[in-house]
């Protein structure tokens, strides 16, 4: 009797302790998707992502990594490509370098707001550069995240009215051809350098300034080191939410589309967040003793599509693709 009921429990144990070993592989079989950003974890952006993750969680568990820990920026794209990373926040400028044609989405003076940069990824003409992405890099772009117009911060008490008015400036800009450019549209003596240097480069006097939207330099504290800000408005800043196409490949249609739910749901949070952000922080910022102007946006804009338009970029550029955006 006592043997018979050893027994018994004894096969009750075992099947309990085959259960629990089998609980932690049933958890690792939903997949994993790896997240990389160079924005900190204090961004309106890594907010977006929570929520993302959240919305997703039946189905894949989200791994974020902020700051550029996990990828520098500029090398998440590549990460995308061979394999090591399944979702990240990729800036056109990154795009541009392989698909020439994407260049005219980093050029300067194309998007007037944030609704505009909406309208032309939900657009017919969206769809076509999306599909470039796809086809020739392999990745699948869920939607731009904006976060804000860049306009230029800067040391010193050089007032700026013009693009004559900036030379000579070391204006800090992310490494690649398209930022680069960017910044000699602007007037500027362009200088490279990783977003998390910038802090050290303005206190130091490496560089003269930088350009980056308002909410961008209250998280990084830009304005602790700067003097004023010039409000080119030069660029609609924006990235991209992407996903490689092999992990897009791997879920089902009901996954994708509550995926593309999930993230378009998201970067409308974001979006509008940022909106009310930027405006916020002029008060902000003027109250912080910073001098913050509009030099004349004019002639600003006038001498960057010039550039553009002579520039060899112009020459990759799809027909028409400039009057098109306009006219959405």
């Amino acid at each position: 009797m006592n043997t018979a009921f050893s027994r018994r429990a004894l096969l009750v144990g075992v099947a309990l302790l085959s259960i629990g070993a089998a609980l932690p592989a049933m958890a690792q079989d939903k997949p994993v998707l790896r997240f990389s950003a160079v924005f900190s974890e204090q961004d309106i952006r890594a907010q977006m992502l929570g929520q993302f993750g959240e919305a997703i969680a039946n189905d894949f568990t989200l791994e974020p990594y902020y700051g550029g820990n996990l990828f520098k920026q500029g090398t998440e794209l590549v990460a995308l490509q061979r394999g090591n990373l399944e979702m990240g926040n990729i800036a056109p400028q990154d795009i541009s370098n392989q698909i020439p044609a994407w260049s005219v989405l980093t050029s300067g003076y194309l998007f007037r707001d944030a609704a505009h940069l909406r309208a032309f990824f939900d657009s017919e003409l969206g769809a076509e550069f999306k599909k470039m992405a796809e086809d020739q890099l392999g990745i699948v772009i869920l939607g731009p995240t904006y976060f804000g117009i860049r306009q230029v911060g800067l040391r010193g008490d050089k007032h700026i009215t013009t693009p004559a008015d900036m030379a000579g400036i070391k204006l800090r800009m992310p490494g690649g051809d398209a930022w680069q450019f960017l910044g000699m549209a602007l007037g500027a003596n362009p200088t490279p350098m990783a977003y998390a240097e910038v802090y050290t480069g303005l206190q130091t006097g490496a560089i003269d300034g930088q350009d980056n939207p308002l909410p961008n330099v209250e998280n990084m504290k830009f304005y602790e080191v700067m003097d004023q800000i010039v409000l080119t408005s030069h660029l609609v800043g924006y990235d991209l939410l992407v996903i490689s196409k092999t992990a897009w490949d791997a879920m089902t249609p009901e996954q994708q589309t509550a995926v593309q739910t999930a993230a378009t749901a998201a970067i409308d949070m974001s979006q509008q967040a940022h909106i009310e952000r930027e405006a916020a922080l002029l008060d902000q910022f003027k109250a912080a003793g910073l001098d913050i102007y509009e030099p004349d946006v004019a002639a600003f804009r006038a001498n960057a599509q010039k550039m553009y338009l002579e520039s060899a970029m112009a020459a990759d550029w799809p027909a028409g693709v400039i009057d098109q955006i306009n006219g959405l």
